[in-house]
This record gives C-alpha cells, sequence and structure tokens, in this order.
C-alpha cells in the first residue's frame, strides 16, 4: 500500500506549522516546526486509522496529489 501525502504549511494565524492528510478526513496536527507537526500527524494518522478499524469505517486508497508548478 502506498502511503498518505502530507501537507505542512506555516500558519500566520496560529503562529505555527499546520499538517495535515487530505485523504483522511479532519486528519492533521500541528508544531512549532515542519518537524515537529510531521511527528505529530505522523500519529495522528495511525491512530485515524486504528479507530476506523475499529468502528468499521471505510479507509480510502491514497489519492490525493498535489499539482507540480513548473516555472519556466
Amino acid at each position: 500500500m502506498k502511503d498518505y501525502h502530507i501537507n505542512i504549511f506555516y500558519s500566520e494565524e496560529d503562529g505555527c506549522y499546520i499538517a495535515d492528510v487530505p485523504d483522511l478526513r479532519s486528519c492533521s496536527a500541528f508544531g512549532a516546526t515542519p518537524e515537529d507537526a510531521l511527528r505529530e500527524v505522523s500519529i495522528a494518522k495511525e491512530l485515524w486509522l486504528e479507530v476506523a478499524k475499529e468502528e468499521g469505517i471505510a479507509i480510502p486508497e491514497p489519492r490525493y496529489r498535489p499539482a507540480i508548478y513548473q516555472t519556466f
């Protein structure tokens, strides 16, 4: 199985880095650094998948791929 894409960005409003997994509804986390946010969202992803299995919730296949922009 392929792994899920993770977005990481800085939020001026929140004053921290936000990480989310677009394929897993409401799966996100934050941290003071990009590495912290990645570590936290990795934990959130594992817990999301664990709860989905326990509750019989369908687990989506990884589909999200960000658009790639090139400048010439």
